[in-house]
Protein backbone atom coordinates (compact mmCIF):
# COMPACT_ATOMS: atom_id res chain seq x y z
CA UNK A 1 0.00 0.00 0.00
CA UNK A 2 1.25 3.41 -1.04
CA UNK A 3 1.90 5.96 2.29
CA UNK A 4 -0.25 9.11 2.42
CA UNK A 5 1.92 12.10 1.48
CA UNK A 6 1.72 14.60 4.30
CA UNK A 7 -0.02 17.62 3.98
CA UNK A 8 2.28 20.25 3.84
CA UNK A 9 0.34 23.14 5.21
CA UNK A 10 0.54 25.82 8.03
CA UNK A 11 -2.04 28.27 9.60
CA UNK A 12 0.36 30.70 11.10
CA UNK A 13 -0.34 33.76 10.65
CA UNK A 14 0.61 36.89 13.45
CA UNK A 15 -2.32 37.56 16.18
CA UNK A 16 -4.43 39.81 15.27
CA UNK A 17 -4.50 43.17 17.94
CA UNK A 18 -6.57 43.69 19.92
CA UNK A 19 -8.07 40.06 18.70
CA UNK A 20 -7.36 37.21 20.13
CA UNK A 21 -6.07 33.88 18.35
CA UNK A 22 -5.01 30.38 20.21
CA UNK A 23 -3.76 27.48 18.43
CA UNK A 24 -5.87 23.96 19.38
CA UNK A 25 -4.28 21.12 20.50
CA UNK A 26 -3.41 18.22 20.65
CA UNK A 27 -3.81 17.50 17.10
CA UNK A 28 -2.21 14.71 14.46
CA UNK A 29 1.02 15.37 13.27
CA UNK A 30 -0.37 16.12 9.62
CA UNK A 31 -3.04 18.30 11.08
CA UNK A 32 -3.52 21.97 11.92
CA UNK A 33 -6.07 24.56 13.60
CA UNK A 34 -5.70 27.58 14.63
CA UNK A 35 -8.48 29.32 16.27
CA UNK A 36 -9.16 33.26 16.61
CA UNK A 37 -11.56 36.08 17.19
CA UNK A 38 -13.06 39.47 16.26
CA UNK A 39 -14.15 41.35 19.65
CA UNK A 40 -15.72 44.53 17.25
CA UNK A 41 -18.03 41.75 15.68
CA UNK A 42 -19.77 40.73 17.89
CA UNK A 43 -16.75 38.58 19.27
CA UNK A 44 -17.08 36.76 15.89
CA UNK A 45 -15.19 33.07 16.62
CA UNK A 46 -13.52 31.75 13.71
CA UNK A 47 -11.42 28.55 12.98
CA UNK A 48 -9.35 27.56 10.15
CA UNK A 49 -8.02 23.55 10.19
CA UNK A 50 -6.85 20.99 8.12
CA UNK A 51 -7.99 17.75 9.42
CA UNK A 52 -6.74 14.24 8.52
CA UNK A 53 -8.27 12.05 10.84
CA UNK A 54 -10.00 14.09 13.59
CA UNK A 55 -13.32 13.47 14.37
CA UNK A 56 -15.83 15.80 16.34
CA UNK A 57 -18.26 14.13 19.04
CA UNK A 58 -21.56 15.07 18.56
CA UNK A 59 -22.20 18.76 19.95
CA UNK A 60 -24.12 21.77 19.46
CA UNK A 61 -22.74 25.39 19.55
CA UNK A 62 -24.80 28.72 20.86
CA UNK A 63 -24.08 30.36 17.90
CA UNK A 64 -24.55 29.74 14.19
CA UNK A 65 -22.42 27.80 11.99
CA UNK A 66 -21.36 29.55 8.92
CA UNK A 67 -18.52 27.87 7.47
CA UNK A 68 -16.75 26.67 3.82
CA UNK A 69 -14.67 23.68 2.86
CA UNK A 70 -11.03 25.02 0.71
CA UNK A 71 -10.06 21.61 0.12
CA UNK A 72 -11.20 17.92 0.48
CA UNK A 73 -14.97 16.42 2.14
CA UNK A 74 -15.93 17.17 5.56
CA UNK A 75 -18.95 14.50 6.45
CA UNK A 76 -21.70 15.29 9.28
CA UNK A 77 -24.70 13.94 10.59
CA UNK A 78 -27.39 15.96 11.54
CA UNK A 79 -31.02 14.51 12.40
CA UNK A 80 -29.53 10.77 11.21
CA UNK A 81 -28.76 12.34 7.93
CA UNK A 82 -25.39 12.23 6.22
CA UNK A 83 -24.16 15.36 4.81
CA UNK A 84 -20.88 15.93 2.67
CA UNK A 85 -19.78 19.29 2.48
CA UNK A 86 -17.01 20.21 -0.74
CA UNK A 87 -15.04 23.56 -1.83
CA UNK A 88 -17.78 25.50 -3.32
CA UNK A 89 -20.30 24.64 -0.51
CA UNK A 90 -21.30 26.90 2.19
CA UNK A 91 -22.21 25.15 6.01
CA UNK A 92 -24.91 26.45 7.20
CA UNK A 93 -25.97 25.87 10.91
CA UNK A 94 -28.59 26.95 13.55
CA UNK A 95 -27.49 27.12 16.94
CA UNK A 96 -28.67 24.39 19.43
CA UNK A 97 -28.55 21.88 16.30
CA UNK A 98 -26.48 18.72 17.19
CA UNK A 99 -24.18 17.74 14.72
CA UNK A 100 -20.74 15.75 14.43
CA UNK A 101 -18.41 15.77 11.98
CA UNK A 102 -15.08 14.10 10.36
CA UNK A 103 -12.78 14.03 7.24
CA UNK A 104 -14.44 11.85 4.14
CA UNK A 105 -11.65 10.57 2.17
CA UNK A 106 -8.35 11.70 2.71
CA UNK A 107 -8.89 14.92 4.50
CA UNK A 108 -10.30 18.17 4.37
CA UNK A 109 -9.38 21.83 5.12
CA UNK A 110 -11.84 24.69 6.15
CA UNK A 111 -12.80 27.91 7.53
CA UNK A 112 -15.59 28.29 10.02
CA UNK A 113 -16.95 31.05 11.90
CA UNK A 114 -19.35 31.14 15.05
CA UNK A 115 -21.84 34.51 13.92
CA UNK A 116 -23.85 35.30 16.96
CA UNK A 117 -27.61 35.53 16.78
CA UNK A 118 -26.82 39.60 17.78
CA UNK A 119 -24.90 39.62 14.54
CA UNK A 120 -26.26 38.51 12.03
CA UNK A 121 -29.74 40.53 13.18
CA UNK A 122 -27.84 43.85 13.47
CA UNK A 123 -26.47 42.90 9.83
CA UNK A 124 -30.18 42.15 8.98
CA UNK A 125 -31.36 45.37 10.08
CA UNK A 126 -28.74 47.49 9.43
CA UNK A 127 -29.17 46.44 5.31
CA UNK A 128 -33.00 46.43 5.29
CA UNK A 129 -33.07 49.34 7.66
CA UNK A 130 -36.28 47.80 9.49
CA UNK A 131 -36.50 46.08 12.50
CA UNK A 132 -36.03 42.11 11.21
CA UNK A 133 -38.89 39.97 12.40
CA UNK A 134 -37.74 36.84 14.35
CA UNK A 135 -34.41 35.09 14.51
CA UNK A 136 -32.58 34.13 11.48
CA UNK A 137 -32.82 30.65 10.08
CA UNK A 138 -30.92 28.87 7.65
CA UNK A 139 -32.37 26.19 5.43
CA UNK A 140 -29.07 24.44 5.34
CA UNK A 141 -26.89 22.79 6.58
CA UNK A 142 -25.21 22.68 3.18
CA UNK A 143 -25.67 24.95 0.21
CA UNK A 144 -24.20 25.07 -2.89
CA UNK A 145 -22.67 28.97 -3.43
CA UNK A 146 -18.80 28.97 -5.03
CA UNK A 147 -19.21 32.78 -5.32
CA UNK A 148 -20.12 33.31 -1.47
CA UNK A 149 -17.76 30.50 -0.40
CA UNK A 150 -15.02 31.85 -2.11
CA UNK A 151 -16.17 35.54 0.09
CA UNK A 152 -16.06 33.66 3.20
CA UNK A 153 -13.08 32.27 2.81
CA UNK A 154 -11.55 35.39 1.66
CA UNK A 155 -12.71 37.17 4.21
CA UNK A 156 -11.70 34.76 7.09
CA UNK A 157 -7.95 35.08 5.87
CA UNK A 158 -7.88 38.73 6.14
CA UNK A 159 -9.14 38.59 9.72
CA UNK A 160 -6.65 36.05 10.75
CA UNK A 161 -3.71 37.64 8.79
CA UNK A 162 -5.08 40.69 10.88
CA UNK A 163 -6.45 43.10 8.08
CA UNK A 164 -7.35 46.77 7.85
CA UNK A 165 -9.92 47.31 11.23
CA UNK A 166 -12.24 49.34 8.20
CA UNK A 167 -11.30 47.42 5.33
CA UNK A 168 -12.63 43.98 8.01
CA UNK A 169 -15.48 45.88 8.82
CA UNK A 170 -16.95 46.28 5.37
CA UNK A 171 -15.92 42.99 4.06
CA UNK A 172 -17.87 41.29 7.20
CA UNK A 173 -20.90 42.83 6.87
CA UNK A 174 -21.21 42.56 3.13
CA UNK A 175 -20.77 38.80 3.44
CA UNK A 176 -22.96 38.48 5.82
CA UNK A 177 -25.98 40.88 4.27
CA UNK A 178 -25.20 38.70 0.98
CA UNK A 179 -25.85 35.52 2.99
CA UNK A 180 -28.96 36.51 5.05
CA UNK A 181 -30.20 37.78 1.41
CA UNK A 182 -29.29 34.45 -0.36
CA UNK A 183 -29.98 31.88 1.92
CA UNK A 184 -31.60 33.24 5.27
CA UNK A 185 -35.25 33.85 6.87
CA UNK A 186 -34.82 37.47 6.44
CA UNK A 187 -34.39 37.34 2.68
CA UNK A 188 -36.97 39.66 1.55
CA UNK A 189 -36.77 43.02 3.42
CA UNK A 190 -32.78 43.07 2.43
CA UNK A 191 -33.50 42.15 -1.21
CA UNK A 192 -36.47 44.93 -1.12
CA UNK A 193 -33.81 47.31 0.48
CA UNK A 194 -30.74 46.71 -2.23
CA UNK A 195 -33.06 46.84 -5.19
CA UNK A 196 -33.86 50.51 -4.31
CA UNK A 197 -31.50 53.03 -6.15
CA UNK A 198 -29.62 54.81 -3.57
CA UNK A 199 -30.71 57.97 -2.97
CA UNK A 200 -28.10 61.19 -2.83
CA UNK A 201 -26.57 61.06 0.12
CA UNK A 202 -24.13 64.42 -0.33
CA UNK A 203 -24.31 65.42 3.65
CA UNK A 204 -23.69 62.07 5.40
CA UNK A 205 -20.78 61.53 2.76
CA UNK A 206 -19.55 64.89 3.20
CA UNK A 207 -19.53 64.32 7.16
CA UNK A 208 -17.92 60.79 6.77
CA UNK A 209 -15.09 62.47 4.20
CA UNK A 210 -14.19 65.13 6.44
CA UNK A 211 -14.14 62.39 10.10
CA UNK A 212 -11.66 60.18 7.48
CA UNK A 213 -9.45 62.73 5.89
CA UNK A 214 -9.01 63.81 9.64
CA UNK A 215 -8.46 60.37 11.62
CA UNK A 216 -6.32 58.70 8.54
CA UNK A 217 -3.74 57.95 10.57
CA UNK A 218 -6.03 56.35 13.26
CA UNK A 219 -7.94 52.85 13.08
CA UNK A 220 -11.59 53.36 11.85
CA UNK A 221 -14.87 51.58 11.88
CA UNK A 222 -17.41 51.49 9.79
CA UNK A 223 -19.84 51.69 12.90
CA UNK A 224 -18.49 55.09 14.50
CA UNK A 225 -18.55 55.84 10.91
CA UNK A 226 -21.80 55.24 10.44
CA UNK A 227 -22.58 57.46 13.14
CA UNK A 228 -20.60 60.09 12.18
CA UNK A 229 -22.46 60.21 8.90
CA UNK A 230 -25.94 59.79 10.43
CA UNK A 231 -27.04 57.02 7.76
CA UNK A 232 -26.71 53.12 8.20
CA UNK A 233 -23.53 51.37 7.14
CA UNK A 234 -24.79 49.28 4.55
CA UNK A 235 -26.24 52.56 2.71
CA UNK A 236 -23.16 54.62 3.57
CA UNK A 237 -21.03 52.19 1.81
CA UNK A 238 -23.41 52.49 -1.28
CA UNK A 239 -23.85 56.20 -0.76
CA UNK A 240 -20.00 56.92 -0.96
CA UNK A 241 -19.52 54.57 -3.82
CA UNK A 242 -22.08 56.40 -5.77
CA UNK A 243 -20.87 59.65 -4.69
CA UNK A 244 -16.84 59.60 -4.77
CA UNK A 245 -16.27 56.19 -7.03
CA UNK A 246 -15.38 54.92 -3.50
CA UNK A 247 -15.83 52.80 -0.24
CA UNK A 248 -14.97 54.51 2.77
CA UNK A 249 -12.02 52.11 2.99
CA UNK A 250 -11.07 52.88 -0.28
CA UNK A 251 -11.00 56.66 0.73
CA UNK A 252 -9.23 55.72 3.88
CA UNK A 253 -6.33 54.03 1.93
CA UNK A 254 -6.25 56.80 -0.88
CA UNK A 255 -5.77 59.34 1.71
CA UNK A 256 -3.37 57.55 3.46
CA UNK A 257 -1.44 57.36 0.35
CA UNK A 258 -2.02 61.03 -0.31
CA UNK A 259 -0.09 61.44 3.34
CA UNK A 260 2.64 58.72 2.32
CA UNK A 261 3.62 60.26 -0.57
CA UNK A 262 4.67 63.93 1.29
CA UNK A 263 6.27 62.08 3.81
CA UNK A 264 8.32 60.11 1.90
CA UNK A 265 9.67 63.35 -0.35
CA UNK A 266 10.26 64.58 3.02
CA UNK A 267 12.94 61.50 3.68
CA UNK A 268 10.70 59.42 5.46
CA UNK A 269 11.58 56.00 5.73
CA UNK A 270 8.64 53.13 4.51
CA UNK A 271 8.61 51.90 8.11
CA UNK A 272 8.13 55.38 9.46
CA UNK A 273 5.68 56.44 6.99
CA UNK A 274 3.79 53.12 7.43
CA UNK A 275 2.93 53.80 11.19
CA UNK A 276 2.71 57.22 10.83
CA UNK A 277 0.30 57.00 8.07
CA UNK A 278 -2.49 54.26 9.98
CA UNK A 279 -1.05 50.88 7.48
CA UNK A 280 -0.84 48.19 9.28
CA UNK A 281 2.12 47.15 8.37
CA UNK A 282 4.77 48.08 5.78
CA UNK A 283 3.88 45.32 3.33
CA UNK A 284 0.14 46.72 3.24
CA UNK A 285 1.90 50.42 2.77
CA UNK A 286 3.86 48.65 0.10
CA UNK A 287 1.08 46.82 -1.80
CA UNK A 288 -1.22 49.96 -1.36
CA UNK A 289 1.35 52.41 -2.51
CA UNK A 290 2.55 50.34 -5.85
CA UNK A 291 -1.35 49.53 -6.89
CA UNK A 292 -1.75 53.78 -6.90
CA UNK A 293 1.44 54.68 -7.64
CA UNK A 294 2.69 52.51 -9.97
CA UNK A 295 6.29 51.86 -8.02
CA UNK A 296 7.21 50.30 -4.42
CA UNK A 297 7.72 53.18 -1.55
CA UNK A 298 11.42 52.38 -1.33
CA UNK A 299 11.47 53.50 -5.30
CA UNK A 300 9.67 56.42 -5.02
CA UNK A 301 11.34 58.09 -1.81
CA UNK A 302 14.90 57.47 -3.74
CA UNK A 303 13.69 59.21 -6.78
CA UNK A 304 12.16 61.90 -5.87
CA UNK A 305 15.52 62.58 -3.29
CA UNK A 306 17.74 61.88 -6.13
CA UNK A 307 19.28 64.65 -8.66
CA UNK A 308 17.14 65.07 -11.85
CA UNK A 309 19.72 63.82 -14.26
CA UNK A 310 20.15 60.42 -11.64
CA UNK A 311 16.62 59.65 -11.31
CA UNK A 312 16.40 57.49 -13.89
CA UNK A 313 20.13 55.47 -12.66
CA UNK A 314 18.51 55.93 -9.00
CA UNK A 315 15.06 53.73 -10.06
CA UNK A 316 17.00 50.88 -11.88
CA UNK A 317 19.53 50.91 -8.55
CA UNK A 318 16.64 51.02 -6.46
CA UNK A 319 14.63 47.95 -8.28
CA UNK A 320 17.44 45.54 -6.93
CA UNK A 321 16.62 46.21 -2.87
CA UNK A 322 13.25 47.76 -2.78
Amino acid sequence: MQARRPIAARIDAPAMSPDQSYHLNPLAVEETARFFSIPRAHALECLAARFRSHAYSPHTHESFVVGTIVAGCETFTIGGCRHYARPGDLVLIDPGVVHDGEPAGDGFAYRISYPSAELLLEAAADASERPPVGQPHFAGPIVADAELANMLAAVHRFAEAGGDALELDERLLGFFVRLLARHGSTANPILAASERPPPREGGPVARAIDYLDARYSETVNLATLSDVAGIPRTRLIRAMRRETGLTPHAWLTDRRIRAARRMLVDGGSPAEVAVACGFYDQSHLNRAFKARIGVSPGIFRLAMRAKPKSVTFVQAEARQVA
